[in-house]
């Protein structure tokens, strides 16, 4: 019997002849800087809003809208949240999702240019995290689908005997869900990013209609006289401000992440005007999903006298079964290509920085369906609304710094002068204080800290913090914000000379000593210990794939 695969060499990835790294120690082909060949995305009108109406008809969007209602508040105070939120986020996304179409490098390597190439791990590492645990969500969501559409065909499913305790948050029935949708999910992770953007475009025409189809049944079921226009809040002065900031925030948590890791998609992009409609499909596709979520759910305040902010609980109220089975069906499809779009990509490309040598953008994303789907437990923080919102509310307090610190330095400090080479090289001109802009890293503990208390309190409510838990409530807003201030000043007053260059050095300028076939051993030290420009390598002409 054969046992090469058992040795660590067998999965050994080889180093492209276009890679800027001399060593498969930092980087692969899905870090490398994307090819020609590969920017297939046109990002054209249409394929704009089928992706993101597709990301924004996902059960997330769904329960963060509705949700707002079971916190107190009416949906005269939630749509304005919700609008608010979505026009914030997609500047951020357009600007980082600019810098992807012009760099042609994934998040994970871009982060070395503000953080620093050892420190960049960190928010690598964040951000891999919080697909990983937003991919167990999503798979949890999944599973409600799929006892959906099992009860509609064998309503007796409903009956099965429970095995599992109580105080899990789960059922028998539940984890033989979530086994199979985990199953079915599975090879859809196997496709390249090419590949996934026809997904989106099946998504963007299958269900928006059947979101449709679930507001015109809630206005027929429930007129909006008497369930939407007639809801008022449940909270009034201090509480209520507050809770429309927790709400504004939850939205912005949302796809606050997309803002950080957007260049992992426009690196494909054909050009950078390519991605520029999505300042505009952003916020209108999100408000109009989010609009359905809080129709519905009004509705379902006055048909089962709560409000069902999980949609597929709602779903279960139904007597109809073809109704709930193909109401189910949309949300299968859009959740299987929201949670590969959204987060088994997201942290598969952060994996690969990780042990490029050894993982890349497949590889990654098996790894997230192991960890995220099963190491998260999602049935936990799904198990109330309040959790849910806490839970988004948490990770915003470290997203926010991080989009700051990074459209600052691209945008304000740097202008737009980057040198793509060097942000594959250990000791090149990114490699700022051993590997570490202490700048960023300031940054990071001033702009953190202060919502730290209130990130303890919302685990533990019996911590009294005092009045500064209100912070963790606007946390990203607070971070972003602060973090751009902060970092721009730091920057300002202390400059890193060695990272600044008089033009931008771009993948298309130049072409790696690996791939020149007249590079010396020179041009390789250059790379590896400098900055390298069109001038610094010899024997370079220009670098056209």
């Amino acid at each position: 019997m054969n046992y090469n695969w058992l040795k660590l060499s067998t999965w050994e990835l080889e180093l492209e002849n276009t890679a800027f790294a001399t060593d498969n120690r930092w980087s692969n082909r899905d870090m490398d800087p994307t090819p020609l060949h590969l920017r297939t995305w046109r990002y054209a009108l249409s394929l704009a809003v089928s992706y993101w109406f597709s990301d924004a008809s996902n059960i997330a969007v769904w329960e963060v809208a509705s949700s707002m209602l079971a916190i107190g508040l009416s949906w005269r105070q939630a749509l304005p949240a919700i609008v608010v939120a979505y026009c914030i986020t997609a500047v951020p996304i357009l600007l980082t999702g600019t810098i992807g179409t012009r760099l042609r490098v994934p998040f994970s390597v871009l982060s070395r240019s503000s953080f620093g190439f050892w420190f960049s791990y960190f928010p690598v590492i964040t951000r891999g995290i919080i697909a990983m645990s937003w991919f167990g969500i999503q798979t949890y969501n999944g599973s409600e689908c799929i006892y959906q559409m099992l009860k509609a065909i064998w309503p007796s499913i409903a009956h099965v005997p429970n095995h599992i305790p109580a105080s899990s948050n789960t059922t028998s029935v539940g984890m033989m869900c979530y086994i199979l949708y985990w199953l079915l999910q599975f090879p859809f992770m196997l496709l390249s990013p090419q590949k996934i953007r026809y997904l989106f475009m099946v998504k963007g025409v299958i269900v928006p209609f059947a979101w449709l189809a679930m507001v015109i049944w809630a206005f027929i079921k429930v007129p909006p006289s008497v369930g939407l226009f007639a809801q008022h809040a449940t909270v009034q002065g201090s509480d209520l401000s507050w809770a429309w900031l927790t709400a504004l925030n939850s939205a912005l948590s949302l796809y606050c992440g997309y803002a950080v890791n957007i260049a992992d998609f426009t690196r494909y992009a054909t050009h950078e005007r390519a991605q520029y409609s999505q300042a505009i499909i952003i916020p209108v596709a999100f408000t109009l999903c989010s609009f359905a979520g809080l129709a519905v759910t009004s509705a379902g305040i006055v048909l089962y006298g709560s409000a069902l902010w999980d949609p597929l609980q709602l779903i279960d109220q139904w007597d109809n079964r073809a109704a709930a089975f193909f109401a189910s069906f949309a949300f299968l499809l859009t959740t299987i290509g929201t949670n590969i779009s959204a987060n088994a990509l997201v942290a598969a490309n952060d994996l690969t920085v990780c042990l490029p040598k050894y993982i890349n953008i497949r590889r990654g994303q098996v790894i997230c369906a192991f960890i995220g789907g099963w190491a998260f437990c999602p049935w936990e923080v799904l198990a109330k609304a309040s959790g849910f919102l806490s839970f988004l509310s948490g990770y915003t307090i470290f997203i926010g710094p991080f989009v700051g610190i990074m459209i600052s330095d691209y945008w304000l400090i740097h202008r737009g002068r980057i040198d793509v080479p060097a942000m594959y090289q250990v000791y090149g001109r990114y490699r700022y204080t051993f590997g570490v802009n202490w700048r960023a890293l300031a940054t990071l503990v001033i702009c953190i800290a202060p919502a730290m208390p209130g990130l303890v309190h919302s685990i533990n409510p019996s911590i009294n913090v005092g009045g500064i838990h209100n912070l963790f409530a606007i946390g990203w807003i607070f971070g972003f914000w602060s973090a751009f201030v902060v970092y721009s000043v730091l920057s300002t007053l202390f400059p890193a000379q060695d990272t600044y260059v008089e033009k931008a050095v771009l993948p298309d300028d130049v072409i790696p000593p690996s791939a020149s076939c007249d590079s010396t051993d020179e041009d390789v030290e250059k790379l590896d210990k400098g900055n390298v420009t069109p001038q610094t390598v010899s024997g370079l002409h220009g670098f056209h794939k």
